[in-house]
């Protein structure tokens, strides 16, 4: 009793004062060099800032069109520069860590040439459909990589801090949660992605689909409708995607990237109801895309017999370029030893395509269970 009555009163003391939140990721005691396979504007724009940021040691990059890499070598200080996978992994250095920042269609063409037990970071989505998912889960076990999908919203300073408050029961009972999106989306800017016969759930709400699989685990069916908008040849830019977890759980995403009306209504957050608190956050990066806007975070613990108080926590970073630091963190600190799980494995992730797929399969009018495998919540 007296045990449970200091630990009330400790979490009494928490809503009444401003909470320390941790939501940094820890990184790797060892260095494990990196070589960077790929150089398109991802890499430019979050990973090797990223990897800057935390100190990360980017040995090399490849790419077909070896003078694209030799840019990106020039800017951020790359040593070498590889116009093929072969010559970079035969003067690779001991324990260094793959980097995989192409397009899906050449996933498994590239894990194939990859040296046994290799330790590598692949790209999301985990393939362009749930078969291919499956082929390269197949291809990294048997060729016993440490292999991770790099669904980084995981990751976000602003993800981790409400995972923080989450998980010290700060909240209560998660009951509630919500992802929405109402923007103008640039898709030009994606040339490779824009003309994807399965654009919006496959290339922008698979973060979402994965980051409440995170906190939720598997749902036992998804209820989704992608649209697509009439003047605009896209094949999808607005999605509704319903989870069920069972009768007291609410989870839900909804986006719409047709929003061309100013910013006065545009919206981009994430939103955790509990049953003693609530957290909101504003994903700012998805507004005014790719020049964004500052993230917010709030939280609210009402203390009894009061009105209902949002505070707003300034958090270091973003989404792009910070949380790409986590996933390769994990990774790495998976690699040698110091984590012991592998946050965004690929045992984990088939289960977060295995949804898409039947996200898919609803939208299309069947009614079919989610087939998971692997490790997954």
């Amino acid at each position: 009793m007296l045990i449970m009555a200091l630990a009330d009163k400790e979490n009494d003391i928490l809503k009444n004062m401003s909470i320390e939140i941790k939501y940094k990721p820890e990184l790797p005691e060892t260095k494990q060099p990196i070589i960077i396979i790929g150089a398109g504007g991802i890499v430019a724009d979050a990973h090797l800032p990223a990897y800057k940021i935390a100190g990360f040691e980017v040995w090399g990059i490849v790419n077909r069109t070896k003078e694209r890499a030799q840019k990106l070598a020039d800017q951020f200080g790359i040593p070498h520069v590889f116009s093929s996978l072969a010559e970079a992994i035969a003067q690779s250095p001991a324990n260094v860590v793959y980097d995989l920042t192409i397009m899906p269609e050449q996933y498994i063409e590239t894990l194939r040439q990859l040296p046994v037990g290799s330790a590598v970071l692949i790209q999301k989505p985990m393939g362009d459909n749930f078969k291919q998912a499956k082929e390269i889960l197949s291809l990294c076990q048997e060729k016993k990589f440490k292999a991770a999908i790099n669904f980084q919203l995981r990751f976000a300073p602003f993800t981790a801090a409400a995972k923080y408050l989450i998980d010290q029961g700060l909240i209560g009972e998660l009951y509630d949660m919500e992802v929405r999106v109402t923007i103008k989306t640039p898709w030009e800017i994606f040339p490779h992605v824009i003309v994807h016969p399965r654009l919006e759930i496959q290339y922008h709400s698979i973060h979402y689909v994965d980051l409440i699989r995170s906190f939720l685990g598997n749902p036992k069916r998804v209820l989704a409708k992608t649209l697509k908008h009439p003047a605009k040849k896209l094949s999808s830019s607005r999605s509704t995607i319903l989870f069920d977890y069972g009768d007291t759980m609410h989870a839900v995403i909804n986006t719409n990237h047709d929003h061309d009306f100013g910013p006065d209504h545009q919206e981009s957050y994430i939103k955790w109801e509990g049953t003693t608190g609530a957290i909101k956050a504003k994903m700012g990066l998805l507004m005014d895309y790719p020049h964004g806007v500052a993230d917010v975070f709030e939280y609210c613990i009402p203390e009894e017999g009061q009105s209902p108080e949002w505070k707003r926590v300034e958090l270091e970073g973003s989404w792009f370029p910070e949380a790409f630091i986590g996933t390769m963190a994990n990774l790495m600190r998976f690699n040698e030893g110091t984590d012991q799980q592998l946050k965004t494995s690929v045992e984990d992730v088939i289960n977060t395509m295995a949804v898409v797929e039947s996200a898919y399969q609803s939208s299309d009018g069947a009614e079919m269970k989610i087939e998971y495998s692997g490790k997954g919540h």
